[in-house]
């Protein structure tokens, strides 16, 4: 049996297509070959149209079909992985009401603060594990604040994910673990939150019907198989989060395992089966792809860096244009670790969680204009990432997960042996890189939740790992300074 994954990104979309048996990829397909825009209306903003997504996936899946390696009739499920936090509306006919107000804008903190305060610190983080912040349910709150008309005309939000499904099926579905995405899981009742209702007044109808993750939620249209070369009424039975299911396309499901991606944003992401949150909310904790209601928790404690791969790609069109990215990664390694005192924070691409949801904007310190060129640029923003991470997954230790090893998928900035032995060394965590990505762990997601796979161990028994970077012992040290000139001056920056 052959399985379809849909990874719904911010810059681009992929599909791949999985031989069930050999749990290995036929055909994978990206759609566009350039990034997707980012609209920013106003500062602080950031929406997509959702159309574009769907398009997208329409071209990626098609462009798929077209390498001939496979019968696309022979699909037999497929699986939704998607951009987190990010929120769709429409009405009664599912037609889009406004462009996706997406998981880096930051206009909602304040909408999210009230709802705190209001719910009450304590109850909240107890109840939700986090503030509202600034997702999906303080996205809405805006909109209602800011376009009622438009907020009266809803029928029902979705996440991204779940309007890709709506876009192929025609039902609008959702989960515990998206629900808690959004901010509206009460994981202390198990059940939607009574109190984030109340504290923004939206009615329960606004969510979709709920269904455990890994179940069918609706099948491909006639129309819809027709127009893309499938089979009508295959089920789409896997649906999450770009970042629970990177975990999952790892094979991180029990406690004490790691994650990481560092595609648009830099993510950390530790699995746990305690019920914790950060007082802060620096970092954020979230229901698992196998959290189960009653006997089984499972949550993944969430560090994300929101200005990691676009701001390598921002130093690359404004240092480095006509570069491709290894012609970037290969100059950068012509510089010596520490960039030879160049620095860089990536803070600039909306409100940073792991920044307490302060809207700040990057900086670059310590340049010579006689001396540094583009290639200490390039070096000192992949460092920068690196030691944002380390800044996060500190706070994760506190909370009682320090992290042993952590598993990524060898692409995006992990293709950079600049980026990841500068993040083994300042975090001197061994990481292993394995060949897989977001849409194959979707497509095998899809396996999970059609029954062909007894459970998610099993759908990646034969996950091959590609190599297992170690910290150099020796410059242990040298990297621990590097991170402390960093920090001096993120501190001297948040004055």
């Amino acid at each position: 049996m052959l399985l379809l994954g849909i990874d719904v990104g911010t810059s681009s979309i992929k599909v791949s297509v999985v031989d069930a048996d050999s749990q290995q990829v036929v055909a994978s397909a990206s759609y566009p070959d350039l990034e997707n825009p980012i609209s920013t209306p106003q500062p602080g903003f950031a929406e997509q149209d959702p159309a574009m997504w769907w398009n997208c996936v329409q071209q990626a899946i098609l462009k798929a079909n077209a390498t001939g390696a496979y019968n696309p009739k022979d699909i037999g499920a497929i699986g939704i992985a998607y951009q987190m936090h990010g929120l769709v509306v429409v009405d009664r006919n599912e037609q889009v009401l406004r462009p996706s107000i997406i998981w880096c804008d930051s206009r909602a903190v304040s909408y999210g603060e009230a709802a705190f305060q209001k719910i009450g610190s304590e109850k909240a983080l107890s109840h939700l594990l986090n503030s509202p912040g600034n997702f999906t349910a303080a996205k809405l709150a805006w909109v209602k604040a800011n376009e009622p008309k438009i907020y009266g005309s809803i029928y029902q939000i979705m996440l991204p994910g779940d309007y890709i499904a709506m876009m192929l099926t025609g039902s609008i579905t959702t989960s515990n673990s998206a629900l808690s995405e959004g901010i509206f899981w009460d994981f202390q009742s198990n059940q939607v939150s009574e109190d984030v209702l109340d504290a923004f007044g939206f009615p329960k109808s606004i969510l979709p019907e709920l269904h455990p993750l890994f179940s069918v939620h609706g099948e491909v249209k006639s129309s819809i198989a027709d127009l893309l070369g499938l089979k009508a009424g295959i089920p789409v039975t896997y649906k999450s989060g770009d970042q629970p299911n990177n975990a999952l396309s790892l094979n991180v499901l029990d406690p004490g395992e790691f994650a990481a991606t560092a595609g648009t944003s830099g993510v950390v992401y530790a699995v746990t089966d305690q019920v914790k949150y950060d007082s802060q909310n620096r970092v954020n904790t979230f229901a698992h792809v196998n959290h189960q209601r009653d006997d089984q928790t499972r949550l993944g404690i969430l560090l994300c860096i929101n200005g990691t791969g676009i701001l390598n790609r921002w130093v690359r069109d404004q240092f480095g244009s006509g570069l491709t990215y290894s012609q970037l990664n290969e100059l950068a390694a012509t510089v010596p670790a520490g960039s030879q005192g160049v620095q860089i924070l990536p803070f600039g691409n909306g409100a940073e969680r792991v920044l307490e949801n302060r809207t700040v904007s990057s900086t670059i310190s310590g340049l010579d204009f006689n001396y540094h060129t583009r290639s200490h640029v390039f070096r000192a923003a992949q460092e920068g990432i690196a030691f944002s991470l380390k800044y996060g997954m500190d706070i994760m230790a506190t909370m009682g997960s320090p992290a042993k090893v952590v598993r990524a998928g060898k692409a995006n900035m992990f293709l950079s042996d600049v980026f990841t032995e500068s993040f083994v060394n300042v975090t001197q965590t061994p990481v292993e890189l394995y060949d897989t990505d977001g849409s194959k762990g979707a497509a095998l997601g899809a396996g999970v939740g059609l029954g062909y796979f007894q459970a998610p161990k099993e759908a990646f028994s034969r996950l091959t790992k590609v190599a297992t970077v170690e910290p150099n012992a020796s410059q242990a040290d040298q990297y621990q300074e590097f991170y402390a000139n960093w920090l001096s001056l993120l501190k001297k920056y948040l004055q």
